[in-house]
Formats: structure tokens, C-alpha cells, sequence
């Protein structure tokens, strides 16, 4: 039987280093987030990621995805790097500079159901842990557990702090007390809009993964996309403009977890360095890292369509 409780519970993955931790209550979600969910399904904004449309009913409610789900623990942990790659060489979207976030997260949230189990009560308890590998709609939940709010950039900003973090779920077969959601505290600002260079986000909460980069450069598999090869800039995996732009990242601090720091090797990469990378090179230097997503070959797509711009 577990004693713990919320605070308890906060306190613990404060320690597990989770910049934020909240609580909410399972169940559907709200009518608003289904009919926007469905909507975006149907018009074919999450491009060719069929995968999206897999176990809808789940996501609309993730007791499906448990017997018992009662609570919704949310965590945050940041991952804006201590270390980038050299200014005016090519760039990889910050969150992938590290290890992958899937394992390293997942671990940190084995260890909080350890404390709230017990060590002896965890075998034969019944919880589950996602790390952005179920069909778990984590920037609903994690607003709903008052963590911060879905920007116009469709990315989770937390006040003070911004948008450069991952998030998790720890799913629960009790009840506990349970945070309230925090208002939307974007106002006027529009710079993200503004400045996403393929117009992929719009003011009505829209956002076509087609046109996004992150989408073009890694999820991918075909050709990038006219614009995609005139906009990507020197980025070669990913696009974080629209929350280096966003002005409460102005607030957020490095992290310290060694495992989100960026090895050496990949810090004195150039241009002509990354032309030459044989599939050893990607698979020594990317093992255990998020960018083994994109495959060698769709980096060295993205590299030569890079080299292709910076070559006279």
C-alpha cells in the first residue's frame, strides 16, 4: 500500500534532478484538445507520420492505457546544453546534443515509482512510465498538472524557465492531490510565428509538420522539400528557432546531467568534417544519441544539401 504523497512525490523528483513535477487527475480529455486532435488528424497536418493516427482512443484517454489509472504524474527535465557546436559551423537541434532522452528520462521515473512503491513493493505494483514512446498527449497532461502551458510554438513553456525540456509521465492506481492548470501566458507576442521560416505554425494553434524543419530534416525518409533545402540553414538535424526566439528561453539555464552534454568529437565538427563522415564516424559518434533517428542516410542528405549552399 503506498504512503506517499504529492509533496512527497515532488520532492523526490526534484532530487532525481526534474526541474518540474506536477500531478493531475486521469481522464478523457478535455472536448476542446479531441476536436483540435481529430481536426489536425483530418486535414493531414502530421504529414506522412501515420503512426500519429494509431490508438486515438488512447490518447484521448489514457485510461485505456492502464487498468486503474487514477493519477497522471508530469515531469519536466531541462536539456538546453552547457556546450554547443562551434558558431557558423553546422547545427543539430539542442535536444538531440546529448544522449538520448527516451532511456535516461525513463530511468529517472523507474527510480521515483522505486520511492513510491518502495523497493520491495515495486515488482508487483501497477504503474507505467512514457517517455514520448506511447500514444500519450504529454504537453496536454503536463499543462493539466500546472507545469506551464501550450505556447503558440506548440511547445510546453514553463514560466520563467522556457521551453527546452523533456517530458514524462508516471501513470498511478491511486489519487493523490492534483495541481491546477496555469493559464496561457503567451499574450500578444508572435515572435515564434514571425520567425518560423517555413511558416509552419499559425495564430489559430495550428502547426503543419510538412512544412516544419524538424519534420523535413529528420522524420522525413524522401527528398527535402524545396523550401525546406532553401530555409534549413546550416542546421543539419532539427530546427529550434522558434524557442530560441521565444523570450521566456531567455530564462532558462543550462543543464547539468552528464548524459545531455555533447561528447568532444562532436563539438570540433566543421563543415568538411561532417562531408566526409563515413558510416562509422555517424554510428561511433551518434551511438546512444537521438540523431540515430534521422539514419546515415538522411543525414548525409541533409549535409550535402548544407555543403551544397556553402560551396562556391
Amino acid at each position: 500500500m503506498n504512503s506517499r504523497s504529492s509533496n512527497d512525490i515532488k520532492a523526490e523528483a526534484q532530487r532525481l534532478g526534474f526541474f518540474a513535477c506536477g500531478i493531475s487527475k486521469a481522464g478523457r480529455v478535455s472536448e476542446e484538445e479531441e476536436n483540435h486532435l481529430r481536426s489536425w488528424l483530418a486535414r493531414g497536418m502530421n504529414a506522412d507520420m501515420e503512426w500519429m493516427n494509431n490508438y486515438l482512443e488512447k490518447r484521448l484517454d489514457p485510461r485505456l492505457l492502464m487498468d486503474g489509472l487514477q493519477s497522471i504524474v508530469s515531469v519536466a527535465i531541462s536539456y538546453v546544453p552547457g556546450k554547443t557546436l562551434p558558431e557558423g559551423e553546422p547545427q543539430i537541434a539542442a535536444y538531440a546534443l546529448g544522449q538520448d532522452y527516451h532511456e535516461v528520462v525513463k530511468q529517472k521515473l523507474r527510480e521515483l515509482a522505486a520511492f513510491v512503491y518502495g523497493a520491495k513493493g515495486i515488482a508487483s505494483a501497477n504503474f507505467r512510465v512514457f517517455v514520448d514512446t506511447g500514444p500519450v498527449l504529454e504537453r496536454y497532461w503536463a499543462a493539466q498538472a500546472g507545469l506551464g502551458w501550450v505556447g503558440k510554438n506548440r511547445q510546453l513553456i514553463i514560466p520563467h524557465a522556457g521551453s527546452m525540456f523533456f517530458l514524462g509521465e508516471l501513470f498511478l492506481d491511486f489519487e493523490l492531490d492534483y495541481d491546477a492548470p496555469m493559464p496561457n501566458r503567451c499574450g500578444t507576442c508572435h515572435k515564434c510565428l514571425d520567425h518560423c521560416p517555413t511558416h509552419a505554425l499559425s495564430a489559430d494553434r495550428q502547426f503543419d509538420s510538412t512544412l516544419c524543419l524538424s519534420y523535413q530534416t529528420i522524420e522525413n525518409r524522401k527528398e527535402l522539400s524545396e523550401e525546406a533545402r532553401q530555409k534549413m540553414g546550416n542546421t543539419i538535424y532539427g530546427c529550434d528557432i522558434c524557442q530560441t526566439v521565444c523570450p521566456w528561453n531567455r530564462f532558462a539555464t543550462p543543464n547539468n546531467i552528464p548524459e545531455f552534454q555533447p561528447k568532444e568529437e562532436l563539438l570540433h565538427m566543421t563543415l568538411d568534417r561532417w562531408k566526409q563522415l563515413s558510416l562509422d564516424d555517424y554510428r561511433r559518434i551518434f551511438k546512444g544519441s537521438a540523431v540515430k533517428r534521422v539514419k546515415y542516410e538522411g543525414l548525409m542528405r541533409n549535409i550535402s544539401n548544407l555543403f551544397c549552399k556553402f560551396t562556391p
